[in-house]
């Protein structure tokens, strides 16, 4: 990386389009020996891995990005998983999403092709090194990689030996940019550049979002937080209920998946919140609740509208005790940020209302938080989720990394036919 964000970015921008040209062939294989290199250097990842966590323990970085930030062989094994998974999608790239032909005998299709070059920003977490870099190329993209300086030295072990493949595959390396001068300043440098960055995707902390969408002349793909819900209804199988809180609050509560608040309907919170408050306890999770929650659960503390607009990312979860079906949505939409939804519920009814009535990007029934993840979505890998509307929202993998445009086939047919024939009015 140079100290010129604007040549680096170009670099990428004329790489980029080295991958784009790429077979289907040519991208799985590039993946694929990505994945075994990964796997033949796992000590020298492990080793770089535990000075950024030896570093980062020093300078007091909070418990939820720790555990973002560590790697251990389980977890490396996912992220060749993912690499493999990535690899053996159906490429986007050149694919025809509609297909008309027109009165007037022009074909019209709508064609996938890759948006060109990523910027990808991102706090602790250096699986996303890999897993950014395998969708960005399996989409036909370059990629410029921007991760946080807790990680820093496990993310150039791994883009150091992704670099390799790209050599031996005979693709620019500047296709995958890993940017090591990581002052504000420089990020901000980097998400000015809109004649060359197509799209920027921060994944992180809400701070992080924020400054990047507050700084970004480029577009940006973001969620600044994952408030999400669990609503027990009153036809709620009550087992399947205590199943899928536990394991969307307790399983891994550092992930934007991760349950926040429990909402439980007035006609089974006698009987569910006793049973949910021991397993939630057995697990060390912190219960704040409502009045009417403390009225059964009299040792916890008061939850206020703060605990209730909370992105946790710890064990501690906020319960609330509801009328019905509707005073659960009017509290939802007040408080979601537009990430994931769940209801329990045997009502068909009552779930489709509650599917309805919702714009989140991901509404589950009768499933657990944690399955709004783009491995578990069938997409390989997650580059991030969005809640904003723009081309893609939720979860995003590869597709999400390409743009349709219209392709045209005709056979000498003009609109204006008169504006075709010379002065004596012959064509």
């Amino acid at each position: 990386m140079t100290n010129d964000m604007k040549s680096a970015a170009l670099q990428c921008r004329e790489a980029a389009q080295a991958v784009a040209a790429l077979s289907s062939q040519a991208k799985h294989d590039l993946l694929i020996a990505m994945a075994e290199r990964i796997e033949a250097n796992l000590s020298s990842i492990l080793e770089a891995n535990a000075l950024d966590m030896r570093n980062a323990g020093e300078r007091g970085i909070a418990p939820a990005m720790l555990d973002r930030l560590r790697l251990d062989a389980d977890r490396v094994a996912g992220i060749t998983r993912g690499l493999r998974e990535v690899a053996g999608l159906a490429d986007p790239v050149g694919q025809v999403t509609h297909r008309d032909t027109r009165p007037n005998g022009i074909v019209v299709e709508r064609v996938r092709v890759p948006l060109g070059v990523i910027a990808m920003i991102y706090e602790a977490r250096p699986n996303v090194t890999v897993d950014a870099a395998a969708l960005c190329l399996k989409a036909g993209n370059g990629v410029i990689l921007r991760g946080g300086s807790e990680a820093i030295n496990s993310n150039r072990a791994l883009d150091n030996l992704l670099k390799q493949c790209l050599s031996e595959a005979g693709v620019p390396a500047a296709a995958l940019i890993l940017v090591e001068d990581l002052r504000r300043e420089a990020m901000v440098e980097l998400l000015q550049l809109n004649d060359i960055i197509d799209l920027a995707i921060p994944r992180g902390g809400e701070g992080l979002i924020r400054f990047v969408a507050e700084h970004a002349r480029v577009p940006v793909i973001k969620h600044y937080k994952g408030v999400c819900h669990l609503f027990v209804d009153k036809a709620a199988n009550l087992d399947l209920a205590l199943d899928l809180l536990i394991d969307g609050k307790a399983s891994r509560p550092s992930a934007c998946n991760a349950l926040e608040t429990l909402l439980v309907h007035a006609d089974v919170a006698a009987t569910f919140l006793p049973r949910a408050a021991a397993a939630l306890a057995a697990r060390n999770v912190e219960m704040r609740g409502c009045e009417r929650t403390r009225s059964i659960l009299a040792d916890i503390p008061a939850a206020t509208d703060e605990d209730f607009a909370a992105e946790y990312l710890d064990l501690i979860i906020a319960i609330r005790v509801v009328d019905d079906l509707d005073a659960a949505l009017t509290h939802i939409r007040q408080y979601s940020s537009d990430h994931t939804e769940v209801i329990v519920t045997e009502d068909e009814q009552a779930a489709e209302r509650f599917v309805a009535a919702l714009r989140s990007a991901v509404v589950m029934v009768n499933a657990s938080s944690r399955f709004s993840d783009g491995g578990e979505l069938g997409l390989g890998a997650e580059i991030g989720i969005s809640t904003t509307r723009l081309h893609s929202y939720g979860p995003m993998g590869i597709e999400a990394l390409t743009i349709e445009r219209y392709v045209l086939h005709g056979s000498g047919q003009v609109r204006h036919p008169r504006f075709s024939e010379d002065a004596s009015g012959q064509p």
